[in-house]
Formats: structure tokens, sequence, C-alpha cells
């Protein structure tokens, strides 16, 4: 059985780390253009209408992962986290532009 201090500690841990994100403490970077961009961030914010032609982690192709139709745009105001503690590695753009939080 998990004590109720260590888990009031994890559940501190993991808000400190989505608090860090959301506030993008470790920066921004915009792409919108076509060109692969290969940096690790740990989200991704559909600024308008977007499709991708790939999201990576550890530089394999994921989007299916983290899209459905993955031919279609996704909307504006999504927010693409990784999961299982993953970072994204990459992404690439067909059109729209989108902010890789660091």
């Amino acid at each position: 059985m998990v004590s109720f201090r260590r888990y009031n500690y994890v559940n501190k841990i993991k808000m400190a780390i989505a608090n860090s994100v959301l506030t993008a403490q470790q920066g921004t970077f915009i792409v919108n253009n076509t060109a692969a961009k290969t940096v690790d961030h740990d989200a991704i914010v559909v600024l308008e209408d977007t499709v991708f032609s790939a999201i990576r982690v550890a530089g394999s192709d994921v989007k299916s992962t983290y899209i459905a139709a993955t031919g279609t745009a996704v909307k504006a105001g999504a927010i693409i986290r990784p999961i299982n503690g993953a970072k994204f590695s990459g992404v690439t753009l067909t059109s729209g532009s989108v902010c890789l939080v660091l």
C-alpha cells in the first residue's frame, strides 16, 4: 500500500512538471513552414488549423498515435502532449503553424 505522504509528494511533482509545461518555462519555438524541426519538446500547441506530416518521438513518426484522421487538419487551440512521460523529438507540417513548448 502506498502511503498518503508518498502519494501527495508524487502528485506535487507531477503538478510542478505540468505547470512548467503550461507556463513554457523552458521556452517555445514557432513552426510555420514545412521544413522538419528536430528539437525535444514537451507539448505542441496548434495555432491555426494544421496538417502534420510527422510527429516524432525518439526519431520515429508517431503521428497516428496522436491524430485519428492523420490527413485532416487538427483544429486551432488543440494541445498535444506525449504519453508515458516521453518527449516529442520533432515535427514536420504540411500546412498551418504550431508552437512547440520546450
